[in-house]
């Protein structure tokens, strides 16, 4: 028997069946012999001999033997006198004489990642902490996500402000500053670029090292959980993203661990992701799928976070992902699906669910893979939000172009509705299309100053309304200009100015409108929420729907997205009275200015298929939401 009963749940993680394993392995603190300490156990297969080496024994490769487990491939060993913050790795002699130095891949807490640093594990108890959001994940339980707002606010930890000397806030500092800042704004979630800790800063989190390890950059776990409790009594719900499709090739991390593919996949055609200079993950191996798996059920349980944001799905399940003809060799049944992938996708969302019901799993996948989003049961892979990159690629590329030329491209502004439904989709203006030259959002808009404002006004009301829940970048919000930089913060000096104050008192109220209207959010997934009013006006740029929730409240939204203000415009809509909403054009906002009308009511005039029309002024690059006026005379 191993120390502690760990034989079954050994057995388990050699099955692909431990969703817990990092109360298992690593690093955890024990008493033995009435001494205090920490046992560490870490999976080393087909090796000569494993030591722990650290700060507490002089990083002496022979001082701290490890011993083999009843499996012959985990070893374990307690040390007493280890204390909390000691440095350590794993000193590991392979059979052809190699000496190995690896940081722990079950690790709670990092050495910091600079010029000086080894990279070391660190020990640290994670227990202790009192949490303080009881009422906040009570009332989760309860809601049901798909008919709620989800307006997410998508941040880098490291780059959203800085000090004025350029060093980071820590997680204290910003549980403070970001949270007001969020919970100000209006946004219901945020969602957080990789915190698990990463040596290099230029990878954005994305190439991982510390699977079970929020970076040290700005503090340490418990500050981490301090974040999150934080955003949780601010009734802000804390996605995270995380990455299972690859993980770097430096010496002292995953890299072939025992000295040869381990947590990698040994087929030539599966171990390299060459455009990112990665290794995929191999999950065809169990002890994989318990390493994977584990990792997301750790953030849920240890951190309580609401959400995870899988990032590059599409890499993931297809076998010929980013490479040509005789790179790649296809499946037991011919084809360029990940069989061993799909199979984990599935696995984790079904393992995650059923830990934490009210999770949210969402999807980056970038390609028409089908059922997404649906419940394993159905053939699906389960996870319950997909982002919308067609919906992205499309609009982007729309409000980019000339509005002399975007009447050639109206389609890109009606194509999504033609599969909105397919999926529960979160459409996505993120970091990713802010960097690389691609421009920021007001950056992408054509015109002069102006012109751009109202362009980023007008999208971000279209966006607000269309079907699907919402996600933007930091800065955005304020009219950036400036590419997003990993080595900069957001340039919030910029409300110094009137355009940008005035665009982020818009984006603020906006938001406000969103939550408080259930007809933009209460159906997501059916023609019941939506209706076309005027789908095809493509020479005069103009676009109107409705959206309906489930008392059949209505709100029309009106778009005019041409270079010219249109007068006198006749719209055929149901018979009634409408009240203005929101209007992207008012001076609050930084825009022109709008007339005093702010109430429209139908007449007998034939327009667009219906016996009733509404008449109405709409300026150039401009969005107008009407609600319909109940029959008790109330909008």
């Amino acid at each position: 028997m191993g120390l502690l009963g760990t034989d079954f749940p050994l057995h388990l993680f050699h099955h692909g069946e431990n969703f817990k394993t990092y109360e298992l392995m690593g690093a955890h603190s024990a008493t033995r012999n009435k001494k205090r300490g920490f046992v560490f156990r870490v999976w080393v297969p087909n090796v000569k001999s494993v030591s722990v080496v650290g700060d507490f024994n002089g990083w002496d490769i022979h001082a701290h033997p490890m011993q083999q487990m009843v499996d012959k491939e985990t070893y374990e060993l307690f040390i007493p006198g280890v204390k909390k913050f000691d440095a350590y790795k794993y000193c590991i002699q392979t059979h052809d004489g190699r000496t190995l130095f690896k940081a722990d891949p079950y690790a709670f807490h990092s050495e910091t990642p600079n010029a000086q640093s080894s990279n070391a594990s660190k020990v640290y108890n994670l227990s202790g902490y009192k949490w303080s959001d009881k009422e906040y994940l009570d009332k989760q339980k309860h809601i049901n996500i798909y008919a709620s707002p989800v307006n997410i606010y998508e941040v880098n930890l490291l780059s959203w402000r800085l000090r004025e000397d350029g060093s980071y806030l820590t997680y204290r500092e910003l549980a403070t500053e970001l949270v007001d800042y969020v919970s100000e704004m209006g946004y219901t979630h945020v969602e957080i670029m990789p915190v698990t800790e990463h040596p290099f800063d230029g990878s954005w989190g994305y190439q991982v090292t510390g699977y079970f390890s929020v970076t040290s950059r700005l503090g340490e776990p418990k500050d981490f959980m301090y974040l999150v409790d934080c955003f949780h009594k601010a009734g802000i719900g804390v996605i995270l993203d995380w990455v299972p499709a690859h993980f770097p090739k430096d010496a002292f991390g995953l890299y072939e661990f025992n000295g040869a593919p381990l947590y990698e996949a040994s087929q030539w055609d599966r171990m390299e992701n060459r455009g990112w200079g990665t290794r995929k993950f191999d999950y065809g191996r169990n002890e994989v799928l318990s390493f994977l798996i584990s990792s997301a059920v750790f953030f849920f349980d240890k951190y309580h976070i609401d959400g995870l944001r899988v990032d590059a799905v599409a890499s993931m399940l297809y076998l010929d992902y980013d490479k040509q003809p005789g790179e790649w060799v296809p499946n037991v049944y011919g084809e360029n699906k990940n069989l061993e992938a799909v199979a984990f996708l599935r696995r984790l969302n079904e393992t995650v669910f059923s830990y934490f019901p009210s999770a949210l799993m969402i999807a980056e996948e970038s390609t028409a893979w089908p059922l997404v989003t649906r419940p394993t049961s159905m053939g699906g892979l389960g996870f319950n939000f997909k982002w919308n990159m067609g919906w992205m690629n499309d609009v982007l590329s729309y409000v980019s172009k000339n509005p002399l030329f975007r009447r050639y491209d109206h389609n890109k502004l009606t194509f999504s509705m033609m599969y909105a439904f397919s999926e529960n989709y979160i459409l996505p203006i993120s970091h990713d299309e802010v960097v690389h030259g691609k421009a920021s959002l007001i950056g992408k808009m054509p015109g002069d100053y102006d012109e751009k404002f109202a362009g980023v006004r007008a999208f971000f009301g279209y966006m607000l309304s269309h079907p699907g829940k919402k996600l933007n970048f930091m800065g955005s919000e304020i009219g950036q200009f400036k590419e997003w930089n990993y080595q900069e913060g957001v340039e919030f000096f910029l409300k110094d100015y009137e355009k940008h104050a005035k665009l982020a008192v818009m984006v603020k109220e906006l938001n406000e409108i969103y939550k408080s209207t259930p007809a933009f959010y209460e159906i997501e997934d059916s023609w019941d929420g939506f209706g076309w009013l005027a789908a095809d006006d493509c020479d005069s740029n103009f676009l109107a729907y409705e959206r309906r929730d489930r008392r059949g409240e209505t709100v029309i939204v009106l778009l005019n997205f041409s270079g010219t203000d249109h007068y006198h415009y006749r719209l055929g809509v149901q018979q009634g009275k409408y009240k203005l909403l929101f209007h992207s054009e008012e001076k609050r906002y930084g825009g022109r200015g709008i007339s005093e009308q702010t109430t429209y009511t139908t007449t007998n005039d034939y327009s667009h298929g219906k016996e009733h029309s509404i008449c109405f002024d709409l300026p150039k690059f401009s969005c107008m939401y009407l609600k319909k006026v109940n029959k008790n005379n109330k909008p």
